[in-house]
């Protein structure tokens, strides 16, 4: 059961439990093969789809996984190999990942989650806690937030506690002070108890919890934290 009076703040992890993640990352992947349809055309040649370049992208990180908490760099790394293997010239991944990540910004957020932040933000400090490649100023939701940690500039991602532990000290409280909110079960869950915090599952798709580890309150729309927090 949660308890209240210990929480003093509120870590929030963003893809899928903000916004559903795969459309922003579809719509992404679908602009990327657009720019280099128009400035790498041997590369499209030889990758046509955006599966074949997400192909690319699974390899290197299984090739690569030193960089799984980073996924800027994965998928700047794989647009490089892409086209490299293509024989354009390995420089345009840069200028091709901006165009991806300006995309990867463009987020639809649950209908819940802007009222729900908005409400959140009044009464507790927020701290975004991701192992995504989300700017929460990007999509527009920044001055809600008092903090950002993410696994590419931390170093490591979540479940490690000490990504949990970042997030507390950024919010200047100790770990058993912040309420963390995520909808992987792993990740989320058994990852922020393991580091000392209370949690809640927010489980939109209806799934059934099959861990040990229990989240302390299980909800299927932010506004129902809402109201277990009372506000």
């Amino acid at each position: 059961m949660l308890n209240l009076a210990p929480i003093q703040a509120i870590s929030l992890d963003l893809d899928d439990t903000l916004w559903p993640v795969w459309p922003a990352i579809e719509r992404a992947e679908a602009t990327l093969l657009q720019w280099l349809g128009d400035h790498a055309p041997a590369t499209v040649a030889r990758y046509p789809t955006t599966l074949a370049l997400r192909a690319v992208r699974e390899q290197l990180e299984t090739e690569r996984p030193d960089l799984r908490h980073d996924l800027s760099t994965l998928r700047r790394e794989s647009i490089r190999l892409a086209l490299r293997h293509a024989g354009d010239d390995p420089a345009l991944a840069e200028p091709a990942f901006e165009s991806f990540f300006a995309a990867r910004q463009r987020v639809d957020f649950y209908p819940d989650a802007l009222p729900a932040l908005a409400r959140l933000a009044a009464r507790y400090p927020l701290v975004a806690l991701s192992n995504g490649n989300a700017d929460v100023h990007r999509v527009g939701v920044g001055h809600l937030f008092h903090a950002a940690v993410s696994a590419r500039e931390f170093g490591v991602a979540k479940p490690d506690p000490r990504i949990f532990h970042a997030a507390a000290s950024a919010a200047r409280v100790a770990p058993q002070a912040v309420l963390h909110v995520g909808d992987d079960p792993l990740m989320d869950v058994v990852g922020a108890v393991g580091a000392g915090m209370q949690t809640v599952w927010v489980n939109r798709g209806g799934h059934t919890w099959d861990h040990p580890v229990q989240p302390h309150l299980h909800v299927v729309e932010l506004g129902a934290l809402c109201q277990a927090l009372g506000i």
